[in-house]
């Protein structure tokens, strides 16, 4: 799966991505942003903020910036900043390779991407450089599960450039490869399905 195959999914998506996908992975959403803590004058960055879903559950004061590789969604997302433009900015930029300075940010935060990127251990490294030593970073993703379900992702995983995402992801490979100092990892949405993960930046 590359870039290519991730922006042409979610062109297809961004339409019926809303619709399909807001409900489904709302609550993940609402627990991120309320165990991000979020204070006045944080500055934030959501890498893969797609169609701005989560835009409307951070707090006064923080600044947010959003960035995603798909201009479709991000199209989407524009229209939900509203009377909010001076706090949020949206980006088309490549989390894997963003062009902020190091240390730019006091949260960093992933909802639903660390399985789309190309390369996940590129874009948690990219995290963790633009995150502030100390700062705080927030995943939350599909991991594969043990059991007949694993055997059904093995089986799906062919598909992932048409779907825009890795079926098949074990969250043990994932922590090892992304050696991150977890603080709490607990399940979210429709039968714990979805991890949230919470992490200091060494």
């Amino acid at each position: 799966m590359d870039e290519r195959s991730v922006v042409t999914a979610y062109r297809r998506l961004s339409s019926t991505y809303d619709r399909f996908f807001g409900p489904v992975f709302e609550q993940g959403r609402q627990v991120a942003v309320h165990k991000m803590n979020c204070q006045a004058g944080d500055r934030v960055l959501e890498v893969g903020v797609g169609t701005g879903l989560s835009l409307e559950h951070y707090p006064d004061g923080v600044e947010v910036v959003g960035i995603d590789v798909s201009p479709d969604m991000l199209e989407h997302a524009r229209q939900r900043v509203n009377g909010n433009a001076d706090r949020i900015t949206l980006q088309v930029m490549d989390g894997q390779a963003t062009e902020y300075p190091d240390a730019s940010f006091d949260k960093v935060v992933a909802m639903y991407v660390v399985s789309v990127a190309p390369d996940p251990k590129k874009l948690v490294e990219e995290m963790k450089r633009v995150c502030k030593p100390g700062g705080e970073i927030f995943i939350v993703n599909h991991f594969s599960q043990k059991g007949p379900m694993a055997k059904l992702e093995r089986l799906a995983s062919p598909l992932s450039k048409l779907v825009g995402f890795r079926p098949s992801f074990p969250i043990d490979d994932f922590l090892a490869m992304a050696d991150l100092d977890v603080v709490e990892s607990v399940p979210v949405n429709a039968f714990g399905y979805w991890t949230f993960i919470h992490a200091r930046n060494r």
